[in-house]
């Protein structure tokens, strides 16, 4: 194989400066951690709701939400903090958690790999966490999901199957044949789609779904 040259990244390197907040309750733990992050290679740090990754330290992750904010929307979560319990990191995926990074462990350079990793998506949880979250998708799908006739995409599995012929070119007449249903009820489901999602016709609803990866 022919050599070109380009050298790729190391797993953890950042090879650009990161925009990064960090979050604390307490003055004096936020004062810490901008003073360990400070003049650190690859790391931009910006106040909160400019940033794309936010560092945050807390002694109580049921409280997360409230520190993180509307930043929440837009950045991508390291957490700093003693292991949660399963209802503490379910708090913590609603705020963005992408990486867990256990107290005991958080030096300078565990921080900027765990910085790094959050900025590319790829996402850290120690074996216990990842196995409590798990359990909790399980039992999400098997009592919340199932029995609404719900996917883990928050739509409904007609609504994904209409989404997906829809994309394949199909129109009204042939999904209804294909999905033995009325072409009344086929129009309905997207709709009631289009409306709950904000959306302004099939196009969007097509063109929404596959740049969210819902189908």
């Amino acid at each position: 194989m022919e050599d070109t040259g380009t050298k790729q990244p190391a797993f953890g390197q950042l090879t650009s400066a990161v925009a990064v907040g960090v979050l604390a309750a307490d003055p004096l733990l936020r004062t810490g951690l901008l003073s360990a992050l400070r003049g650190q290679p690859g790391v931009r740090l910006v106040d909160g709701n400019q940033a794309s990754v936010l560092v945050a330290v807390t002694d109580n992750i049921r409280t997360l939400p409230y520190l993180v904010g509307d930043a929440a929307r837009h950045a991508r979560l390291v957490l700093v903090a003693d292991p949660p319990q399963p209802g503490d990191l379910w708090a913590a995926i609603e705020s963005g958690l992408i990486v867990f990074v256990p107290r005991k462990e958080a030096s300078t350079e565990r921080l900027r790999r765990a910085i790094s990793d959050a900025h590319q998506g790829r996402g850290h949880l120690p074996p216990e966490q990842l196995g409590q979250m798990l359990q909790g998708l399980a039992r999400l799908h098997r009592e919340v999901l199932v029995p609404n006739d719900l996917t883990p995409t928050g739509l409904s599995s007609r609504e994904v199957t209409v989404l997906r012929l829809l994309a394949d070119g199909q129109d009204t007449a042939e999904i209804a044949a294909e999905m033995a249903y009325s072409e009344r009820t086929v129009k309905n489901i997207l709709h009631k789609l289009t409306s709950r999602l904000g959306l302004r016709n099939r196009t969007h609803a097509v063109s929404y779904a596959l740049r969210h990866g819902l189908i």
